[in-house]
């Protein structure tokens, strides 16, 4: 399937190029300058397989296998979803970044995100699911059914990124984490740490960042759970070990560094 977008002319310079990898980084500058905490605030409304994917076992944090190591080499196909545009230089995504944890300029993400750890690494799930518990991140992820993605990533800021993604569906994870019948909604949080994040101590936003969606949006076969971008692991300023990639809604509803899962019965804030 190709997704094809209207082109912009005041922007075709930015829409004809892969965003590089280091301006893929940034989020939530607009945002906060804005004076928005959420989605809901500047969007408002905007708010499946056969065969039944095996429920992980719940588990304590494993050490990060090789190809979780932010940079490592994935193997992954080429599925059949991706943008006509050319696709934006890794440089640009890795050193343009949106990590509000980190710093508010676009490069406080590549400076400062080598102080965050990533190994090990797990995901709380909590809330209405059958199988609460601690997952490692190879127990949500199959590393061997890994495929890329070429979506383009919009900031509010009038800027936009044409990136490889690699990663699972998101439907897919969620279908192991057997929401129950009560569950409207899933909300995704962020990794916190203070001594790591020295954005933080800035009361830019409410920490932990988090972001929401409706279930049935989360079950569409569009949005993934991204481990890398560029045939690459992902890079701390852009998420690693872990995040979210939603293709038509703008880059702040992505959440990075996911460490909990919640699934809810009542609208989350953001």
């Amino acid at each position: 399937m190709e997704l094809k977008f209207r082109r912009n002319e005041q922007y075709q310079s930015l829409r004809d190029e892969t965003t590089p990898e280091g301006m893929f980084m940034d989020r939530r500058h607009v945002l906060s300058a804005a004076g928005f905490i959420g989605a809901g605030s500047i969007l408002g409304a905007l708010p499946a397989c056969s065969e039944e994917p095996q429920t992980p076992t719940a588990a304590a944090p494993k050490a990060a296998t090789a190809h979780a190591v932010p940079g490592a080499a994935l193997k992954s196909k080429k599925a059949a979803f991706a943008v006509a545009d050319q696709t934006t230089i890794e440089d640009a995504f890795t050193g343009y970044c949106n990590y509000y944890e980190f710093g508010t300029n676009k490069d406080d993400p590549p400076r400062y995100a080598n102080m965050m750890t990533v190994s090990p690494w797990s995901v709380t799930v909590e809330g209405e699911t059958d199988v609460p518990g601690q997952y490692a991140l190879t127990d949500l992820i199959d590393y061997a059914k890994l495929e890329e993605r070429v979506y383009r990533h919009r900031c509010v800021e009038a800027w936009s990124m044409v990136v490889p993604w690699v990663g699972v569906p998101m439907a897919d994870v969620i279908k192991k984490l057997k929401p129950k019948a009560t569950a409207k909604y899933v909300q995704f949080e962020t990794y916190l740490n203070k001594k790591e994040m020295p954005g933080v101590n800035r009361p830019s936003l409410r920490w932990p960042y988090t972001e929401g969606l409706r279930l049935d949006e989360a079950m569409n076969e569009l949005p993934l759970f991204a481990v890398g971008a560029y045939g690459k692991a992902l890079q701390k300023q852009n998420g690693a070990p872990l995040r979210t990639v939603i293709p038509w809604k703008y880059g702040f509803k992505a959440t990075k560094s996911v460490v909990k899962i919640r699934f809810l019965t009542a609208q989350p804030a953001t």
